[in-house]
């Protein structure tokens, strides 16, 4: 298997020997519509009184310059995708070398009341999800962070073969965010999808072919006054009567466009990302539904959205104002295509929401399937329902540490097994904490996690790692432990939940510490729950004697040659070895 950062160097080097190419074109592409520009003139210059030649030439030389103004376009089109694709594999090749500074944070999703999210760094700067995010639409990027912080473990397998299948189709995934990066969206679907909704119709069906006859007159108006038949003034007051009928329903049509301009650029961008879902075929039975939802209908939904985007393009003509003029005094132009809308939405505004939820799931899994790919080294663990263990994994490490800087831990704990860790400071507790509660919130997803070999048997998450006291809200730092304690504790009793406790009530004396936090893991344990707690208090290993299902663990420091020294390794056990008096010497904070 080719190597991630290989293959992101040779797409790159591909797509800018591309963009030279197609710069070139660009370059040819101007000279050449300039010739044809400078031949029309010298050509009316040339035949100036042979109106039959001026018009012919002219006629000719227009219909050249308005292909290759249609054909330039094309090419700007080309080479600003080209552009993005280089973008995509430069900012791969930017987070393999550690650089994640071109990567949103996520700190929107913030939530320190969440399960876990908050404990475990899943969002914020450096975070999992910086690293993990390349959705390209809002939507995309709020249903990932929906994802990861869902506690979902239904349906996990589906979703593994879901994202093997798209970590397999790279260029795929690359041209999918291209596409969307080549198109600026300000209004966001759901505010689309809303207005389609609760849209009402103001062109009465009565007058549904007035547009028609009205053009049709308005031809034989115009024919008639070349022929000298009617006044000139005729046609004025026929267009003078257009602009009348066409204003009675102008506050409607101001409103429709205003509204339609809005959507615009989404339609746009959604449709051609519908068009890549649609032209693919897919394995997987997840992706396949997901597609499913979009060929149902008789016509592609990519087709439909195209159609769409077309209505508004034409309504925005009206916007030049000779033009706008004419249009719709003889075609009645504004109500004719604001009809042509009405009918678009009044047959397909149900269908949108399905339409871009696809799009917005794709969007999502593309960077599931992208973070896949970076990392072929780790595996998708083996699901069994309700067996015996919680996670059994070999070397289990933590996916944002770089291999070099990285030490692996066999952990292997059951479903109704509490863990006891203790551990000097810096020696890697809370680090292990992390890597454990992200391996699970990784595997329920359905990522692969950072591990040799992994068994898992789905299970909630709730952690207790990082409280903090509110001002706003007058809770002190003890009575938010507090209630984050109550939380963990009332969830238990109507769901299953693997808890992550680290050195909880620091809020209070050590006494009270030492005999609260032995209570709380009797009363997790007596309810059979799975989970970890690191601490400093010794005491609380003396409740592997009472208590069967608690088992100790520790990780270890040494001191040596006056050097201290962490293994980062997790040891059966307790710990001996502690380093808070020899690190404030060292420091020389004390003496």
């Amino acid at each position: 298997m080719q190597e991630p950062i290989t293959f992101y160097q040779s797409q790159k080097a591909k797509f800018e020997a591309e963009l030279k190419v197609q710069k070139r074109k660009l370059n040819q592409s101007s000279v050449v519509r300039l010739i044809v520009f400078l031949s029309i003139a010298f050509a009316i210059y040339l035949f100036f009184g042979q109106w039959n030649y001026v018009i012919i030439s002219s006629v000719i030389g227009i219909g050249i310059f308005l292909y290759l103004v249609f054909r330039h376009a094309d090419l700007v089109s080309q080479k600003n995708k080209l552009e993005a694709l280089i973008q995509c594999n430069q900012i791969e090749i930017d987070v393999i070398n550690g650089d994640l500074s071109k990567l949103p944070t996520g700190e929107e999703f913030l939530n320190a009341a969440h399960e876990y999210s908050y404990d475990i760094d899943l969002f914020g700067n450096a975070s999992f999800f910086q690293y993990l995010n390349r959705a390209t639409t809002r939507e995309g990027k709020n249903e990932l962070a929906d994802l990861l912080a869902s506690n979902k473990i239904e349906n996990i397998s589906s979703r593994q073969e879901a994202i093997k299948e798209l970590a397999q189709k790279g260029d795929w995934r690359q041209h999918f965010s291209a596409i969307a990066l080549l198109i600026k969206v300000e209004t966001s679907s759901k505010s689309i999808i809303n207005w389609l909704g609760e849209y009402k119709s103001f062109i009465p069906k009565a007058i549904r072919y007035l547009p028609m006859i009205f053009s049709a007159l308005s031809i034989a108006v115009i024919t008639l006054v070349y022929l000298e038949i009617i006044p000139f003034l005729y046609a004025i007051l026929w267009i003078g009567l257009g602009l009348g009928i066409t204003g009675k329903f102008l506050k409607s049509i101001n409103q429709l466009s205003n509204n339609t301009n809005k959507a615009k650029d989404t339609f746009q961008q959604y449709g051609h990302l519908l068009n890549r879902i649609e032209a693919t075929t897919f394995t997987s039975k997840l992706l396949q539904e997901k597609q499913q939802n979009i060929h149902s209908e008789v016509q592609k939904a990519s087709t439909l959205v195209r159609e769409f985007s077309k209505r508004i393009d034409a309504l925005d003509n009206r916007n030049n104002i000779l033009v706008g003029i004419f249009l719709n005094g003889l075609l009645l132009w504004d109500i004719s295509k604001s009809y042509q809308i009405e009918i678009w939405i009044g047959k397909h505004s149900k269908k949108v929401a399905q339409w871009f939820e696809v799009v917005t799931f794709f969007d999502a899994y593309n960077s599931l399937g992208n973070f896949a790919f970076n990392h072929p080294q780790f595996v998708y663990p083996t699901i069994t329902e309700q067996g015996n263990q919680v996670l059994d994994a070999k070397k289990l490490g933590h996916p944002l540490l770089r291999t070099n800087n990285r030490i692996d831990n066999d952990f292997n704990i059951g479903n109704a097994e509490f863990f006891i860790i203790t551990g000097a400071n810096m020696a890697g507790k809370s680090t292990f904490l992390r890597t454990v509660s992200l391996s699970i919130v990784m595997a329920n997803t359905g990522l692969p996690i950072c591990a040799t070999t992994a068994n898992y048997s789905p299970i909630k998450l709730i952690t207790s790692m990082r409280t903090t006291d509110s001002l706003a809200e007058g809770a002190s730092y003890f009575f938010s432990e507090l209630q984050r304690l109550k939380m963990i504790v009332d969830r238990i009793k109507d769901d299953t939940y693997f808890i992550i406790l680290d050195e909880i009530l620091k809020g209070t004396n050590s006494h009270d510490k030492a005999m609260g936090s032995k209570k709380i893991v009797q009363k997790l344990a007596s309810q059979n729950a799975a989970g970890i707690i690191a601490t400093h208090d010794l005491s609380l290993c003396e409740l592997e004697k009472d208590i069967s299902q608690v088992k100790n663990y520790f990780f270890d420091a040494e001191i040596i040659n006056d050097e201290l020294f962490f293994g980062y390794l997790l040891k059966k056990g307790i710990c001996s070895n502690m380093n808070a008096s020899f690190l404030l010497k060292k420091m020389e904070i004390v003496e």
